[in-house]
């Protein structure tokens, strides 16, 4: 199969850029598979209420099939038809934070297919902040299912030469949105239970959810690796955002976490491995290495989540063996972004 890379701006989707939405969302209705930007990463869609559509999705990424997929929606009447009931609060967060990274799980209808849903009677549903994603959607039918679109385990695609890596040659298209803007997967958050619960830290924090809801809590499987629990969502017991070579996350006071590094980085590099080193703008200067990347300034969550993803790929192209990582703050944003390098890491801390 030869892959179709077309290239769209968001802000200045023009007639031509119409024409190859149409295009896009044509080969959606027709069953095939397009990797698309969202505001917090590229996703791999195909039509959600398409069982074989969804077949592909998992082929193509080489994903366990009963790690369910996102719905993506563009319009809130679509919400209705493919669940049973929409609940109040989930009426409530989208009027807060939709269209914008955030995931909620609802009972599902009978137009929901299972193997979108990972054989589950539950479907994970979310509107994109982002004008290339809600075009594509409607054109399409007003349903797709889209995962990030990466092979399965690899750091989620920031940028679309990431989604040609893992998928040429495996799907119709790939639309070109330029980088992301939020750089990590969306909030879920379960609305079936009583209390709703986070299965999946994002962008949107504990604390905003309480603003809106009250009472939230959280799988507390997101940041204990070791805690005994088996994940409430599916698809957190895998391998995630893993890139190819080995790391590790160093925790603790930050002249010892660079002593620490430096020491283990010189012994690695003597072995003959290519090192690779993630700090910050204040430490970066600190550390010697092969390749010493700065994910910015440890203050500010976003720009670090904008670069986590985006350095581990880096890395991966430029041959590292072992990586070190300096850890990070795990209250609010800076839940979601340890939460992605933990299991890029296999839960492998070191804490001096």
């Amino acid at each position: 199969m030869e892959t179709e890379v077309i290239q769209i701006a968001e802000h200045n989707i023009d007639e031509a850029s119409q024409k190859s939405l149409f295009r896009a969302g044509k080969v959606i209705r027709d069953g095939g598979l397009v990797a698309f930007p969202t505001e917090t990463v590229y996703g791999l869609g195909g039509d959600a209420l398409n069982p074989e559509s969804s077949r592909k999705i998992y082929a193509a990424k080489g994903r366990p099939s009963d790690n369910p997929l996102i719905v993506h929606v563009a319009d809130m009447e679509h919400l209705e038809t493919i669940v049973k009931e929409v609940p109040e609060s989930a009426r409530k967060l989208a009027k807060a934070f939709w269209p914008g990274p955030l995931t909620m799980i609802m009972n599902k209808n009978d137009k929901v297919p299972y193997e979108t849903t990972g054989g589950l009677d539950t479907v994970a549903i979310r509107m994109p902040n982002n004008q290339i994603a809600l075009e594509l959607i409607r054109q399409s039918g007003g349903f797709i299912a889209a995962p990030s679109a990466n092979t399965s385990g690899r750091p989620s695609p920031t940028v679309a030469r990431y989604c040609v890596e893992d998928l040429s040659g495996k799907i119709e298209m790939i639309i070109d949105g330029g980088q992301v803007g939020i750089g990590l997967e969306s909030t879920i958050v379960d609305l079936t239970s009583d209390v709703p619960m986070i299965l999946r830290p994002g962008y949107i924090t504990l604390e905003m959810l309480k603003e809106v809801l009250g009472q939230v809590d959280v799988d507390r499987t997101i940041i204990d690796g070791n805690s005994g629990q088996r994940p409430k969502a599916p698809g957190m017991k895998y391998r995630h955002y893993a890139p190819k070579g080995q790391l590790t996350i160093i925790q603790g006071e930050q002249s010892k976490v660079v002593e620490y590094i430096n020491l283990h980085a010189k012994e690695a590099s003597e072995s003959g491995k290519k090192v690779g080193v993630i700090g910050t703008d204040s430490t970066k200067s600190l550390y010697h290495a092969d390749v010493i990347k700065s994910v910015g300034d440890r203050k500010d969550e976003k720009t670090i989540a904008h670069e986590l993803f985006k350095v581990l790929r880096e890395f991966d192209d430029e041959n590292i063996d072992i990586m070190f990582s300096e850890s990070f703050d795990d209250s609010g944003f800076g839940q979601a972004i340890m939460n992605r390098l933990l299991k890029a890491a296999g839960h492998n801390v070191i804490i001096i």
